[in-house]
């Protein structure tokens, strides 16, 4: 089986569509790939790095670099690097759902996704926490947000929420339907035999016995220790301010964190540049690049392509492997 990758930039006005440009550069990456965007933006990408770029029918073989397959999805407004226009928000989404629909059909076999700029779209009129939610509504499917780099692996519990509103997320339920989601798909998808999960407390001190919140006492020990009955082997809940340490953090397949910014730093500091985005539970691989639009820095050609090469890669190795998330 030719394993077929959509690729969608994300954000036009981003570094996302530079990147996929620099992909195209490299023929084994630009094989597996077909971009779901606008082919200008693209060419306007390509003449800013001074790069080759041949853009081909969905149906043609890329035999070099320089060249990159593409499914077109206009922009209704022209693009200037670094300025987001809230007119392109629908046709960017349009872009996203469209790949995202070629791979529930199996026209595709994995999605890997740039950076998208949630106040553009949200500006668009299209309410929008993020991509892995919006990825999980169409697929109809509970899954769980997991960001990888080599050495660490940090699932979340709670994603996009406002801080004042994670506690209330956090249920018992929850707890369990996510550390299920992450055990499956560290054995089906990364092979792993027997992993060991971490689980972090939500309050300092994961809670100091109830003295620093009841949340550890009431909800999170007694859901982990429902999943140690089933044969889950977790530890936890430990408090986050050591849980990574180095003498402690080799023991762990994956760590799982109770919100966005409890766990994401951490691995974000110790190498970002070689960091992606998995979305366990989905129907098919999606990887996504472990950063923003840096619109700061679009269309200057100081962003570097590593985490997308990454995304690809590691995409391309789940689909490869003919297993699906459960």
């Amino acid at each position: 089986m030719t394993t077929r990758l959509a690729l969608v930039p994300g954000e036009p006005a981003g570094i996302g569509p530079e990147l996929c440009v620099r992909l195209a550069q490299r023929a084994e990456l630009s094989t597996l790939c077909t971009a779901y965007a606008d082919p200008d933006v693209l060419t306007q990408a390509a003449t800013a790095l001074q790069l080759p770029l041949e853009l081909l029918p969905a149906d043609a073989d890329v035999t070099r670099g320089g060249q990159l397959r593409v499914i077109e999805h206009r922009l209704p407004a022209p693009t200037r690097a670094g300025h987001p226009d809230p007119a392109n928000a629908a046709a960017t989404i349009a872009a996203l759902d469209a790949a995202a629909s070629d791979c529930l059909a199996d026209r595709m076999h994995g999605l890997v996704t740039g950076p998208f700029h949630k106040a553009a779209i949200n500006d668009g009129g299209i309410a929008y926490t993020g991509t892995t939610e919006r990825l999980a509504h169409q697929a109809a499917r509970d899954v769980v947000m997991m960001l990888a780099r080599p050495g660490l692996r940090v699932a979340l519990v709670t994603t996009h929420l406002p801080l004042r509103d994670v506690p209330d997320a956090i249920t018992a339920d929850r707890l369990e339907r996510i550390l299920t989601i992450t055990s499956d798909a560290l054995r089906n998808d990364f092979g792993i035999g027997s992993p060991c999960i971490a689980v972090l407390g939500l309050n300092p001190h994961a809670g100091e016995d109830g003295h620093l919140g009841r949340e550890e006492l009431d909800i999170i020990i007694p859901a982990l220790e429902r999943l140690r009955a089933r044969g889950l082997d977790i530890e936890g809940p430990l408090p986050a301010d050591t849980a990574f340490l180095p003498d402690k953090l080799p023991r762990f397949d994956a760590v799982v964190a109770m919100y966005h910014d409890q766990g994401l730093p951490v691995l974000k500091s110790t190498g970002i540049e070689h960091a992606v985005n998995i979305t366990l539970g989905l129907p098919y691989p999606r990887v996504a690049v472990d950063h923003g639009t840096a619109l700061d820095i679009a269309g200057s050609g100081r962003a570097s392509p590593d985490s997308l090469f990454a995304a690809v890669a590691q995409c391309a190795q789940f689909a490869g492997q003919g297993k699906q998330t459960p």
